[in-house]
């Protein structure tokens, strides 16, 4: 199994600041991605067992809007359809309260470590 790369946000996570965030993290999710595709081809959709996963780190974000949500659902989106896995780290109470509010907590798995 492979040990999944961390990527450490900081910061606000708000509409001011998601395009940029989006053009800093996009690299390294692609090139998660691309590092994992070595495992072999899964189902579309389906986590590759053994892959490279992503975990976001989120111990250092100040603050969280609607917008993060969003970016967030669209990360874990492209990583499954990348058969690869997204968990977050540290996620604010702010977060974990606005995806639960729009019942879509499920859908941001979280990791311990």
């Amino acid at each position: 199994m492979s040990t999944p790369e961390v990527i450490a946000l900081s910061g606000g996570l708000t509409l001011d600041s998601v395009c940029r965030i989006q053009a800093e993290v996009a690299g390294r999710l692609r090139a998660a991605a691309l590092g994992a595709d070595a495992v072999g081809a899964a189902a579309p959709g389906a986590a590759t067992p053994g892959a490279a996963g992503v975990v976001l780190d989120l111990a250092d974000v100040t603050d969280i809007d609607s917008t993060a949500v969003s970016l967030l659902l669209h990360w874990q989106r492209d990583a499954r359809a990348a058969g690869r896995t997204l968990l977050l780290r540290n996620p604010p109470a702010n977060l974990t309260s606005l995806a639960s509010l729009y019942g879509v907590e499920d859908f941001l798995p979280q990791t311990a470590v």
